[in-house]
């Protein structure tokens, strides 16, 4: 375990969570791919995994009154659309405000 890091919660990830259900966002560790993600999702939350999607997000130099920027931290963010299963009721998920 400890592939996924957080919740994605942003202003976008919401609206898509609203807007199609069972679609939520996390951000994993880069070297993850959608089959340890999509085993850690089943198991943290009692759900069936119907289809993984992710995206990299690379690192940005930022300057902070120095001449060679930091660089920030890069990670990937996958899109779990999952299949609330009929046994645990109204599940993990329920709905957008889950994650606050």
């Amino acid at each position: 375990m400890g592939i996924i890091i957080k919740p994605l919660v942003t202003e976008k990830m919401t609206a898509i969570t609203d807007k199609t259900n069972n679609r939520f966002g996390f951000i994993v560790r880069p070297e993850a791919n959608k089959l340890e993600i999509k085993k850690e999702v089943e198991a943290l939350y009692n759900v069936t995994v119907v289809d993984v999607n992710t995206m990299k997000y690379a690192g940005k130099n930022k300057s902070r009154y120095t001449r060679a920027g930091i660089l920030s931290k890069t990670w990937r963010a996958p899109s779990v659309a999952s299949k609330i299963s009929k046994s645990s009721g109204e599940g993990a998920f329920s709905g957008s405000r889950c994650f606050s």
